[in-house]
């Protein structure tokens, strides 16, 4: 069912079924040896026997609230062997800048057959595009594919369907959305991860009670004895909203959501929790980042015992960790 335009959104809340990690957030600026300004949404995956984080640098000064220009934002990477304590390394990884792409960001890791993909989002002089890059040692990447624009938040599957690859998407459309700013989540798919089609609407912001302006994919979906786990990314705005972080004006809030996709027909979405999964209620997502009210989920990781790691940007200016048990998660979307 297909609710209908919404108009502002009320308070929110997280679902009791999260439990935020009480060191969190576990990655910040002053971890980071390079001095970057602020330290986010970053792609969390287990490989190698050890779990990986790539994460969002930007660069500027913190002390006076201001940012460089945004062609300064790159890609660095820490290692784990808990996933809570992160071993930093002294340089960033991953920088496509040239006179074409301003600024590389936002990655998302999903490991398929023994090797660790790599979705990410660059700004160019001509729009917004989403990249797969491939790596065997989280050292040498190689951009096996580009969108044409505007195209990004892509994550990717963690194995072939049906004998093919398939990817979730969050398109710019502008002039089939009436010029505003209503985006959806879409599916795509693909033999080589090269060549992308067979698109089709996934999820569409009016289905969201809790989103009135976009939504998009978050971490990559997790396979469960039920269905494709996944979470996404809700954003209402509210005009009468004032400052909230560094930018004169922030009028928007971002909130996680969650929904259960069919494990052999992944464009048929089974479950849809109706309330936010997580919302920005804590101090470190509510206020002190750049853009405050702001969670942004990047990487989930299920454990044998269970238990799910939920890695989240907080306040575009930190990385954090939830938790809860996969069955807690499958009771929600299958109410």
């Amino acid at each position: 069912m297909i609710l209908p335009s919404i108009g502002l959104i009320g308070e929110l809340a997280s679902s009791s079924v999260i439990l935020r990690h009480p060191n969190n957030p576990i990655l910040t600026r002053e971890d980071v040896p390079y001095n970057p300004a602020l330290v986010f949404n970053a792609g969390v995956t287990k490989f190698q026997d050890q779990y990986v984080m790539v994460f969002r640098n930007d660069y500027g000064q913190p002390d006076k609230q201001t940012l460089f220009p945004s062609s300064t934002t790159n890609l660095g990477i820490a290692f784990s062997r808990d996933g809570i304590n992160w071993e930093v390394k002294p340089e960033p990884i991953f920088d496509l800048r040239n006179e074409e792409i301003i600024r590389t960001y936002d990655p998302r890791l999903t490991v398929i057959e023994g090797r660790c993909y790599m979705c990410f989002a660059v700004d160019t002089l001509h729009g917004i595009r989403g990249g797969i890059a491939v790596t065997d040692d989280m050292e040498h990447f190689e951009v096996l594919s580009m969108s044409a624009p505007d195209n990004r938040n892509m994550v990717l599957f963690p194995e072939k369907i049906g004998g093919r690859y398939v990817r979730l998407e969050r398109p710019f459309t502008i002039y089939s959305r009436e010029g505003k700013e209503r985006f959806d989540i879409w599916i795509s798919d693909s033999a080589d991860l090269k060549d992308w089609g067979n698109s089709d609407l996934l999820l569409p912001v009016e289905r969201v009670p809790f989103a009135n302006a976009k939504l998009g994919p978050a971490a990559p979906p997790i396979k469960t004895k039920k269905g494709w786990l996944t979470t996404f990314h809700a954003v209402d705005i509210d005009p009468s909203r004032g400052k909230n972080g560094w930018e004169d004006s922030w009028k928007k809030r971002y909130s996680a959501g969650l929904m259960l996709l069919d494990l052999e027909n992944p464009k048929k979405i089974i479950g849809l929790y109706e309330e936010p999964l997580m919302a920005p209620d804590a101090p470190y997502e509510k206020a002190g980042g750049f853009r405050d009210h702001v969670i942004f989920p990047g990487g989930m990781i299920l454990e044998q015992s269970g238990e799910v790691k939920i890695y989240y940007g907080a306040g575009d200016a930190y990385e954090c960790l939830a938790t809860a048990h996969v069955d807690d998660l499958l009771s929600l979307v299958l109410k």
